[in-house]
């Protein structure tokens, strides 16, 4: 019984050390952002972050869906972003050319209000980027995700760094 009991005390103990369980931390790594159409729901990785006050950038190739015409397409972003605020950035399939944004409140962590439609080319990436100023100053972090249409292809993905 005794080493049951200490066996317990290590893990506890080896969990409050390593940080288990804990939530919100920016040393957990950045932060992601999730992105619902239709019956998808993704998990979108960030391209670059500011983490611990230091400008990082990954190399993650942004997730691609296909989508049909008119589907709605829902944003939601933590906590943390949506305090610093954020926007949506349009851009061509080659994430080359910015073709618009779209602003979202400062404070809102879900943005359901673009479709599949909204946008003229057939393949085309939306980038999640929050607003510079924080720790970071002018770098801030950005989430690309693809989106096709039946009927098109991409021609390939390029640098997904927001445009100010």
């Amino acid at each position: 019984m005794g080493l049951r009991h200490a066996t317990a005390v290590g893990t506890v103990l080896l969990a409050v050390l390593t940080g288990c369980g804990s939530t919100g931390s920016s040393s957990d790594g950045p932060p992601t952002v999730t992105v619902e159409t239709g019956s998808q729901t993704v998990t979108v990785k960030p391209t670059q972050y500011c983490l611990d006050g230091d400008g990082r950038r990954y190399d993650t190739t942004p997730p691609v869906i296909e989508v049909s015409p008119d589907s709605p397409i829902t944003f939601t972003v933590p906590k943390d972003v949506a305090a610093q605020g954020w926007s949506v950035q349009v851009f061509d399939d080659k994430l080359e050319e910015k073709i618009g944004s779209v602003d979202v409140g400062k404070g809102t962590t879900v943005f359901d209000r673009i479709n599949s439609s909204d946008v003229v080319p057939a393949a085309f990436y939306l980038v999640v980027v929050e607003d510079k100023g924080g720790p970071c100053g002018v770098f801030s972090g950005a989430w690309p995700v693809g989106f096709i249409r039946p009927g098109s292809r991409t021609t390939g993905t390029g640098s997904a760094t927001p445009s100010g």
